[in-house]
């Protein structure tokens, strides 16, 4: 039973880190990709042959 809590407890904290970290919509990794892809694309638009 107490390995069940602990296990459980884990995925909690595994998700809530998730949240803070990979998924914040304006400091979290995904939208830091987001923003520097942005720019890429912009960059590369601009470029004239």
């Amino acid at each position: 039973m107490r390995n069940i809590l602990i296990t459980v407890m884990m995925l909690i904290v595994v998700a809530l880190m998730f949240n803070s970290i990979i998924a914040n919509d304006t400091t979290g990794t995904r939208a830091q990709i987001e923003k520097h892809g942005t720019t890429a694309n912009t960059t590369l638009g601009s470029i004239t042959p």
